[in-house]
Parts: structure tokens; C-alpha cells; sequence
């Protein structure tokens, strides 16, 4: 019984991190350092809130909504795409507002740097699009992944105006807790954990430095 117990809180908090943690957030987060931890944070606050508000809108409520569609549709049984073979639609649909988010950045004249970590996100999106077609491999860790790399670029360049390394630190310690939900609820394997993380992370570090 007292199993059956730590097995329940163990899944509520794995349920947690992969809700928190989501990959369609990590946008948004990426766009939150760079306009509150950066030299972006001298931008009047209204302006960054407006400019955070849309790409939250077009990353993750766009997204939101043509998975809801395509599960009305009957095209996806399961709105939390648990089957390999229903992601790719929704990947694809993705990918497509990671790069209305970029050319949205873009069209405002924010810092490259800005825009190629949303363009990265595309990019390691398509991997996973690609990849998915044959394995499943681990969206949430891509994210998260990608979210890292940024953090990391930001701090290696000199862009923050705060302390990057509790930030840097904290995302580590996130991705660990993340991956771990993500096996113990055996939604992903201990290599697709990985193989997600680091798609992630080299996709949008090496866009960063080769393209900001």
C-alpha cells in the first residue's frame, strides 16, 4: 500500500514537471530571459510584456488550438499525442509557429540573437519531425534542451545583466526532473530522453553561434 502511495505523489509530481515543462512553453521562456535578464530588460515594460504575450499566443495557444482541431477532427486520437504515429501533424503545425514567431521578432528589429534562438526551435523541431516518422523521440527534452542552450549563449556572450549560472543551474537541475517524469511515466525510454535533450541543445547552440 505505501507503494502504491509514493508510485501516486511520484506520478503527480512527474504529471507536474511535464506540464510545467511543456515543450510549446519553452518559447516563451526563452523570450522571458532575453527581455528580463538581458540587455533587452531596459525596453520600457510594456513593450516587453506585449511582445511576450504575442509569441506565448503564437508558440503555445496557436499549437494548442491545432491539436484541439485535429482532435476534433478524429485525426489524433489523443490530445497528448502518446502515439508516435499522430505527432507528426501536430510537429509540423509547430514548426510553423516557431517561424511566424521568428519573422513576428524579426518584422519588431529584435536582436538576432533573439530571433535565431526561435529559429533554432524551429529547426530542432523539424528534427523531431523528421525523427518521429521512424521513433519516438522526446519533445519535452528537446525544449527544454534548446532552453538550456539559449541561457548558456546569453551568459557566454555577455548579453545578461543579472547572474546567468543560478539560471543555468536551475534549468540542469529542470531537464533532470523533467527526463525523469518523462520515464517514470513511461512516455519515453532513457535514449529517447537523451536523444531529445541533445537535439535540442545542439540545434539551438549551434544556430546561436554560427548565425547571432
Amino acid at each position: 500500500m505505501n507503494k502504491i502511495n509514493a508510485d501516486s505523489v511520484i506520478y503527480i509530481f512527474a504529471r507536474f514537471f511535464s506540464t510545467l515543462l511543456s515543450p510549446l512553453l519553452m518559447p516563451t521562456f526563452g523570450i522571458f530571459i532575453a527581455l528580463w535578464a538581458t540587455v533587452l530588460c531596459y525596453i520600457p515594460s510594456g513593450t516587453r510584456l506585449v511582445v511576450l504575450l504575442v509569441v506565448f499566443g503564437i508558440t503555445c495557444i496557436m499549437p494548442m488550438v491545432a491539436i484541439a482541431v485535429l482532435h476534433n477532427l478524429k485525426v489524433i486520437e489523443d490530445k497528448r499525442l502518446v502515439k508516435r504515429e499522430e505527432r507528426w501533424l501536430p510537429y509540423i503545425a509547430t514548426v510553423l509557429c516557431y517561424i511566424c514567431s521568428a519573422i513576428y521578432l524579426h518584422h519588431i528589429h529584435t536582436p538576432q540573437w533573439v530571433v535565431v534562438f526561435m529559429a533554432g526551435g524551429a529547426a530542432a523541431c523539424v528534427v523531431s519531425t523528421v525523427v518521429t516518422l521512424w521513433w519516438k523521440i522526446s519533445a519535452h527534452m528537446a525544449g527544454i534542451g534548446g532552453l538550456l542552450a539559449f541561457a548558456i549563449h546569453v551568459y557566454i556572450d555577455g548579453y545578461n545583466v543579472i547572474d546567468m549560472k543560478p539560471v543555468i543551474c536551475l534549468l540542469v537541475l529542470l531537464a533532470g526532473c523533467l527526463g525523469s517524469s518523462r520515464i517514470f511515466m513511461r512516455r519515453h525510454t532513457f535514449m529517447q530522453v537523451v536523444a531529445g535533450f541533445t537535439n535540442g541543445f545542439v540545434v539551438v547552440f549551434l544556430a546561436c553561434k554560427l548565425f547571432s
